[in-house]
């Protein structure tokens, strides 16, 4: 049953404010969003948006240029001065270009309905930006166009997008609506725009691109009547027809017009309930005030201090950084499209999307489960639904459609790292169907797994990448059987996790292809990288012989000894850097030696030390790749974002502690960047003290719980999230506490 009227969307609003997190902060809290940088990784190959969102919103309004290569997945690239305009929807740090959904541009004059090139001003719509006058903070985004005189100003609300352009006098002054140009892959095939009245537009953009379906629905309102609204259509084929709208002004010198879009998975008729219970009036200040209330919430629950100013805004626009997707994806109602392409009704929890699961269970989901438990709820019961959709969890989930990006079963750790935590909210045998369906599924390569013990390599490309991913998600199965009291099944995924072990070849002491029959594949070198057509993913056997979370004890096993085991893991950091072949992964970034802290698979490898019990190796490193590749400047990250791994990684690493094994509740001490770090907890406060931190105290000596000293390496999920007093005593020389 679709909810109609205002009384509803009024009764709702508050239901929708909550789930974007839009509460107003009390004014004497201090105003974390100073310390963001959000154009962190927005130049070399960060791919990270720029412009204006709430935590975790639907809406990321913000500008997009004229290329679409892949330094421009989210629209945005610090190198470029291009706007083709200003589009609804954005990717954050991925690798593969979609969305830039509903795109306004304010114009002058007569143009050309093209996304134009670079070399020639007049081929469409598009103006230079002088970023010498760009303001872009959380909440809010304005930018000069140079060819028009424009100036474009934008906040918004979870699900709507405000926008205020300030003109100068003509009487040809207009608002472009570009239904046709999206992003990098995506391509619109049908589009519709209709005229409600003198200030309201409607319509729909249909595209296929990474998403291979994608339907977007928007309502459009503005503040003041226009003259006329011309629709030019652009494209006309059998799927449909694509369009541009152009509203039409007379404006004085300085005079405003402000446009509002609410969107939709689900219908217009829905955008226009988004817009009328998240965003009734014209109050831009208020809007964008609400907006970084928003940012203040979910920020201050870290709250961090004893560091510059340099590393707390490295510390919070990490932080920012992870809250950009997944993305709210249901409506103000509940409704939402499902996997399955059908509208489903209200559900108990909000529906999000947007799951970069390959990079995100690592650090980023592990940080959900800290940091936002009730939104990490919801996410899980998403994907519990994505799996009643479309039969098993999510890989690579991306507006209602399944990319299948990336290799293994990245959704089954995910999951069942939200059922090993207790996390409140989860039917957990719900969840283990959804768990164990997944893991039986024999696509993707798992015919094979099963049929041979391992995917052969020369059956299966990247078959080493995606047996070893199956292998941490089967460990993950294993944590959450036992976890469930399943002996049965917990034995059979104990023992498939152990798969990994058909690639370790004693020779050459790293993971190798291995052929149907048994043999290795040659040539092999373990430097050699050729993206996308070799036994890995984006990475080499260097990286990919460390991709074991799941079973340190067979590395251990493996290597023959604990002192065997951290000498070959010596090896990996000191070994030369150079990479061999004609098609080396772009991915492979942030190198030392051969730790690859730009790409995922690397991101546990260095905590392997702390494990092992050599804990100061661990923190030696961390701080090396807390000063080389987490910085203040737009090149300030080593790789791509990748919908907040990147900064996940480094914001749970500078409290101290990192969750390296898939579905655990151990976090591993490494090295604390702050002197304090206050944790908002549902069991209060989380207060972290690192005693006597500086240059030379950089060791953990000791670590105190509630007064109590730990004999361990690290620290359960269930003392972080019980809230007390974590304490490090730090000193100048390597120790061991446990």
């Amino acid at each position: 049953m679709k909810l109609k009227g205002v009384s509803v969307a009024a009764a709702i609003v508050s239901i929708a404010i909550f789930a974007c997190a839009c509460t107003v902060s009390s004014a004497s809290e201090e105003d974390l969003t100073q310390y963001v940088n959000v154009k962190i990784g927005s130049g070399g190959h960060g791919h990270v948006f720029v412009g204006a969102s709430v935590p975790f919103g639907a809406v990321q309004l913000g500008p997009t240029s004229i290329p679409q290569s892949w330094d421009w997945c989210s629209g945005y690239h610090d190198s470029d001065q291009t706007v083709i305009g200003f589009s609804h929807t954005h990717l954050s740090g991925t690798g593969i270009g979609d969305l830039f959904d509903v795109t306004l541009m304010p114009v002058i004059g007569d143009v050309k309905y093209s996304r134009g090139v670079e070399d020639d001003q007049t081929s469409g719509l598009w103006s230079y930006a002088d970023r010498s006058k760009e303001i872009a903070r959380p909440g809010y985004y304005s930018v000069p166009l140079t060819r028009y005189g424009i100036t474009a100003e934008m906040t918004s609300t979870c699900r709507v997008g405000l926008s205020r352009y300030t003109f100068p006098a003509s009487d040809e002054a207009a608002v472009v609506i570009d239904l046709q140009n999206g992003g990098c892959w995506d391509s619109a095939y049908d589009t519709g725009i209709e005229i409600i009245d003198n200030n309201t537009v409607s319509g729909y953009r249909f595209s296929r691109g990474w998403a291979k379906n994608q339907k977007i629905f928007f309502y459009a309102v503005f503040d003041k009547p226009f003259e006329s609204l011309e629709v030019i259509p652009v494209k006309e084929d059998e799927f449909g027809s694509v369009k541009f709208g152009r509203a039409c002004f007379k404006t004085a010198a300085d005079d405003q017009v402000m446009v509002k879009v609410a969107i939709s998975a689900v219908s217009e008729e829905n955008a226009k309930m988004n817009m009328e219970a998240e965003l009734p009036g014209w109050d831009f200040e208020a809007t964008e005030k609400a907006a970084v209330a928003a940012w203040n919430k979910e920020l201050s629950k870290a709250k961090v201090s004893g560091c510059d100013d340099d590393t707390k805004t490295v510390f919070y626009s990490a932080l920012f950084h992870t809250m950009i997707v997944p993305s709210v994806f249901s409506d103000v109602n509940g409704e939402y499209r499902g996997a399955d392409g059908l509208v489903h009704p209200s559900v108990t929890h909000t529906t999000y999307t947007t799951f970069s699961l390959w990079d995100t269970y690592r650090a980023q989901m592990p940080l959900m489960t800290v940091l936002h438990p009730d939104r990490e709820a919801d996410m899980v019961n998403t994907m519990i639904s994505i799996n009643e959709e479309q039969g098993r969890l999510p890989v690579w989930h991306l507006m209602a459609n399944e990319t299948n990006c990336m290799v293994g079963n990245p959704g089954i750790i995910a999951v069942a790292d939200a059922v090993v935590k207790d996390i409140p909210g989860i039917d957990q045998e719900k969840a283990w169907k959804a768990l164990k369906n997944t893991a039986m599924c024999d696509d993707r390569g798992q015919d094979l797994r099963k049929r041979y013990g391992y995917i052969p390599s020369d059956l299966f490309n990247q078959s080493v990448a995606y047996d070893m991913e199956y292998a941490i998600a089967d460990g993950a199965m294993f944590s959450a059987a036992e976890h469930l009291g399943k002996s049965e099944d917990a034995a059979y995924f104990r023992e498939r996790s152990h798969s990994y072990r058909n690639y370790m070849d004693k020779e050459t002491l790293q993971a190798r292809g291995r052929l149907s029959d048994g043999s290795w594949r040659t040539p092999f070198s373990p430097y050699h990288s050729a993206h996308e057509v070799t036994d890995y993913c984006e990475g080499t056997a260097w990286q990919y012989t460390w991709l074991v979370p799941q079973d340190y004890d067979g590395l251990v096993e493996f290597y023959g000894s604990k002192d065997l085991f951290i000498e070959r893991l010596d090896s990996l950091f000191i070994a030369d850097s150079h990479l061999e072949g004609d098609n080396v992964s772009s991915d492979i970034t942030g190198l030392i030696g051969q730790y690859v802290h730009g790409n995922e698979p690397s991101h546990h490898i260095i905590y392997f030390y702390t494990m092992a019990g050599q804990p100061w190796k661990t923190a030696d490193l961390v701080r090396r790749v807390y000063s080389e590749f987490y910085q203040n400047n737009t090149e300030g990250l080593a790789g791509n974002e990748d919908a907040g791994q990147m900064s996940a990684w480094y914001v749970l690493s500078s409290l101290g502690f990192y969750e390296m094994e898939p579905a655990s509740t151990r976090f591993w001490f490494g090295a604390p960047a702050f002197e304090k770090a206050d944790i908002t907890v549902p069991g209060g406060v989380l207060r972290i003290k690192a005693e006597g931190l500086d240059g030379s105290n950089k060791y953990i000596q000791e670590v105190t719980l509630n007064g109590k000293k730990l004999d361990r390496g690290y620290v359960d999920y269930s003392e972080i999230m019980a809230g007390g007093d974590l304490v490090f005593k730090m000193g100048d020389s390597p120790a061991v506490w446990y």
